[in-house]
């Protein structure tokens, strides 16, 4: 029977998720229910893809992100992929109806991921929209569950805690990203020269962001707004200690948070949410 199939599927992308993330995974386990697998599944779709381009350096990986990609679609049209990861996702982009568009522009970003390249402004914009925004809007459709003036409504703020979540990814990411990758995403910045008026230009920009998105965290439904508040609170938590040190010390270093201290966070802002004070 394919339900068994569905399940294991639906493991795998759970198991993906819980190994990749401990923060993710908590934000999750804070959703509703009903909720969890398919966010699970878009996180494991999103993962696979991005580790193609960024681990895989000893296999091709222009033939593996195609051939991914080509799975991707023919698991969607055929409504099922031996791939239990992308079996999971299909099911999600079936069931609650996800533009492809957005799933091409998302692609479209991890095959910017495979040269090193030289970003501009635009640049810039286009990759956070495919890498970071429309996972957003994978997510937006499943909390709203088929209500499209609710999605509607919420879309530019999906949008923009996606484009946050990813400028922080930027920033905590910046050593690895530009030393082992060859990858400079900040339009205009010489990393060689990294300096702290750059750094503090690009947390300004961060901190507006996160002002917008928390306007929509506030107008999501139930089901989803305390796990969405939870990750949501990780990521600036990380954003602070990122704005605490110089922007020598993030080029020497990547910052984070500790296991012990997103279980605090956790309390403290399951505490805030039903208190009603996020």
């Amino acid at each position: 029977m394919k339900k068994i199939f569905d399940q294991l599927s639906a493991e795998c992308s759970k198991i993906t998720t819980r190994r990749y993330s401990t923060s993710f995974s908590l934000g999750i386990y804070f959703l509703s229910k009903r909720i969890r697998g398919p966010i699970y599944a878009i996180y494991g779709f999103v993962r696979f893809a991005d580790e193609i381009v960024d681990s895989f350096h000893d296999y091709d990986k222009k033939y593996l992100l195609e051939k991914f990609k080509n799975d991707c679609f023919e698991a969607i049209e055929h409504g099922i992929s031996l791939n239990p990861v992308l079996n999971s996702f299909q099911k999600v982009v079936n069931d609650y109806a996800i533009d492809h568009k957005v799933i091409h522009l998302f692609l479209k970003s991890m095959e910017m991921d495979l040269e090193p390249a030289v970003y501009s402004k635009e640049k810039y914009e286009s990759y956070i929209l495919g890498s970071a925004e429309v996972v957003g809007l994978m997510c937006l459709s499943v909390f709203t569950e088929g209500e499209q003036a609710f999605y509607d409504r919420l879309k530019p703020f999906a949008m923009k805690l996606g484009s946050t979540f990813q400028k922080v990814n930027f920033l905590r990411d910046v050593k690895a990203d530009y030393q082992n990758l060859n990858r400079n995403y900040f339009p205009g910045v010489d990393l060689a020269d990294f300096s702290d008026l750059q750094k503090k230009n690009i947390e300004e920009e961060i901190e507006e962001e996160f002002k917008q998105a928390l306007i929509g965290i506030k107008l999501l439904p139930l089901s989803s707004r305390s796990g969405v508040y939870l990750s949501y609170i990780y990521y600036k938590e990380l954003f602070n200690k990122i704005k605490q040190v110089s922007a020598n010390q993030i080029m020497d270093r990547r910052i984070r948070i500790s296991n012990g201290h997103k279980i605090g966070l956790m309390f403290d802002s399951m505490i805030r949410y039903k208190m009603n004070v996020l």
